[in-house]
């Protein structure tokens, strides 16, 4: 598929978009390689901001549909501030919940592969439905993506039109009993595999990812391959890209492609987000779609 095919998924009318999700302000280093157990290496470069699931796909889809709203929690700190005056300013519209606890962080190593390798630092912030939150606007979205919640916030993300979730979260939505539309898996990690079973209602779009490798995906029963996407520049980051291709994806079912389609512009934001340093800074824009 060329990629000037992406261009049809643009609309006149912007595309209501959603995620439920988790926040962690992420500390960067990059590194030479990843220290082995009593080393001492140099950081080359060093910089900071909000990353997590929930905010990697937000500012994903705020940058393709326009704006993006966001039902989260933030820590009641100086870190969670931060998050909050940070997404704001990439064009990220919070529903945010503050809990009296410290911000979940995350340190990452970033190597001279630009692989990336975390650890996370605190328990995950998930909004719930009782949070006081507008949870109202969901019945205006066109999709919603959802890294994190409890059982009944993911029934309330049904009111969506589209619902994309994250393997991470079958236990959850084993809970939840909901159908949804698009679970993006892995077929390397296993903390993301999906298997026929895992569900009492199967998706009815799953994808499981392979990083360069590209991945599979099942529709109808019907599975099939795809291709990575050609990178727009050289590999600079790995982090962020499996969400970054997860809103892709969430934002081309909220145009009402097909799973051909969708999974193709999936591809393409997580090849853009290798390019960039962070989680934001190579995302790809409405404009690239022209």
């Amino acid at each position: 598929m060329p990629l000037d095919a992406d261009a049809s998924l643009v609309h006149d009318r912007l595309m209501r978009v959603a995620v439920i999700g988790h926040i962690e302000w992420i500390e960067f280093v990059r590194v030479a390689r990843v220290p082995a157990a009593g080393d001492i290496v140099h950081a080359l470069d060093a910089w900071e901001g909000p990353g997590g699931g929930g905010a990697v796909a937000a500012v994903q889809l705020a940058r393709l549909a326009g704006a993006c709203t966001f039902f989260t929690a933030l820590g009641d700190d100086t870190l969670g501030t931060r998050a909050r005056a940070e997404l704001t300013a990439l064009g990220v519209q919070l529903e945010a919940v503050v809990r009296p606890v410290r911000q979940r962080r995350g340190f990452t190593y970033v190597d001279d592969a630009g692989e990336r390798t975390i650890t996370v630092i605190g328990g995950r912030l998930a909004p719930v439905a009782a949070d006081p939150l507008a949870w109202d606007l969901l019945s205006e979205v066109d999709a919603v993506y959802v890294t994190a919640g409890d059982p009944d916030a993911l029934r309330l993300a049904r009111r969506a039109r589209n619902v994309v979730t994250t393997a991470r979260i079958l236990p959850t939505l084993r809970a939840a009993g909901i159908m949804v539309d698009a679970l993006v898996g892995s077929s390397r990690d296993p903390a993301e595999r999906y298997a026929a079973g895992d569900l009492d209602i199967p998706p009815r779009l799953v994808v499981r990812t392979a990083g360069s490798a590209g991945g599979s995906y099942e529709v109808d029963g019907d599975c099939r391959q795809y291709a990575a996407a050609p990178l727009p520049g050289p590999v600079v980051d790995a982090y962020g890209c499996g969400d970054s291709f997860a809103a892709g994806l969430t934002y081309a079912l909220a145009t009402g492609a097909s799973a051909d389609e969708a999974v193709h512009l999936a591809a393409r934001c997580g090849a853009a987000a290798l390019t960039g340093r962070g989680p934001h800074d190579g995302q790809l824009r409405r404009e690239d779609l022209q």
